[in-house]
């Protein structure tokens, strides 16, 4: 098993419009490393985004990488195994109109924009902890280190080029906390080997990556892939141990929250034997949603229910438990860096 590294060779912005920068094969563990959404260029509180990135070069992803034997109309399924922030330190920061609390283009407003500040988050791995620390005052305080992935997709249906800050049925931004390790995604197969791709490491971040910027982190990635061939999946859908979980990804919210509940109903319908009223009252009083961001092109909803609801079912025919025994069989690895 190698170790893709991020490199200029092995880094994009966009999801479809890429040549492989490796093959997969299904069941394989692969280890990456990812940038964070800055690049690399935000490195203390004076590097202010907009003066050391270059627009609109942000969120690069590693990839994409082929994965053999996926076609278009299969679904891939990602297993994420580990996710280990590099360093010791991660950065977040405002941006003049971005964010949910703020004036934009599109919600226009006449007061002036936020003050672009920069925060640098120190990261204990050993007390796994991120300490927040206030700019304006001396107040600090540690809220836990919980890793994810703000961004994995695939490549677009339809030749379509897709920027990496933006989620779709593709994937791509999707800003979900629960994005971590120990969940598998499900995505649409849309063109020869899925050209999967991801990055945007984020040490922490709360529900709906309010100011639009997580704890922004570098990020090694254990992950292992399968091809569910013939079994078609219209937009994501995430699996853990305890929950299946569908994603809407629309404006405005409330949409969102109809698409992903729409497809949890027809999922619960089509695991339980349920008719879509009864799936859609089950789901009504069972259900949970969990914001995913609230500052993109589009905003991200994920729809989920508990798994001891499904009569015993196995959703994609038990695909999350069988990634799970291959993830248990590698957790003891070294980390990325000494794999050859």
């Amino acid at each position: 098993m190698s170790f893709i590294p991020a490199v200029d060779t092995t880094v994009g912005y966009t999801f479809g419009g890429r040549a492989p920068i490796a093959r997969v094969l299904p069941g394989e563990p692969v280890r990456l490393r990812t940038l964070d959404c800055f690049a690399g260029n935000v490195r203390s509180v004076e590097d202010l985004p907009s003066r050391v990135c270059t627009m609109p070069y942000l969120n690069p992803v590693t990839g994409p990488l082929y994965v053999l034997g996926a076609r278009p109309g299969d679904t891939l399924a990602v297993h994420l195994v580990s996710l280990t922030p590099v360093g010791g330190v991660g950065f977040s920061s405002t941006f003049p109109h971005f964010g949910a609390l703020t004036g934009t283009r599109s919600t226009a407003m006449l007061h002036p924009p936020l003050t672009e500040r920069v925060w640098e988050y120190t990261i204990d791995h050993r007390r796994a902890t991120v300490r927040y620390a206030a700019r304006g005052s001396s107040y600090h305080t540690d809220l836990p280190l919980v890793p994810m992935l703000g961004t994995i997709g695939v490549a677009p249906a339809a030749g379509e080029v897709r920027a990496s800050i933006v989620p779709g049925d593709h994937g791509g931004n999707l800003d979900s906390p629960l994005m971590r390790a120990g969940t598998t995604l499900y995505l649409p197969v849309n063109v020869p080997g899925a050209l999967l791709a991801l990055g945007d490491g984020h040490a922490r971040q709360g529900d709906g990556e309010l100011c639009g910027v997580a704890v922004e982190v570098p990020m090694d990635v254990t992950l292992v892939v399968d091809v569910l061939t013939g079994v078609p999946t219209l937009s994501p859908r995430m699996e853990t141990d305890a929950a299946v979980m569908s994603v809407g990804i629309a404006r405005p919210l409330e949409d969102a929250y109809r698409m992903a509940h729409a497809d949890l109903v027809q999922h619960v319908t089509a695991l339980t034997g349920l008719d879509i009223l009864d799936a859609y009252q089950l789901v009504s009083q069972a259900g949970r949603a969990h914001v995913g961001n609230v500052v993109d092109a589009e905003y991200t909803i994920v729809a989920a229910v508990g798994k001891r609801l499904l009569r015993d079912s196995q959703p994609y025919e038990g695909t999350h438990q069988r990634l799970r025994a291959v993830a248990a069989t590698i957790s003891t690895l070294p980390p990325a860096e000494a794999v050859v």
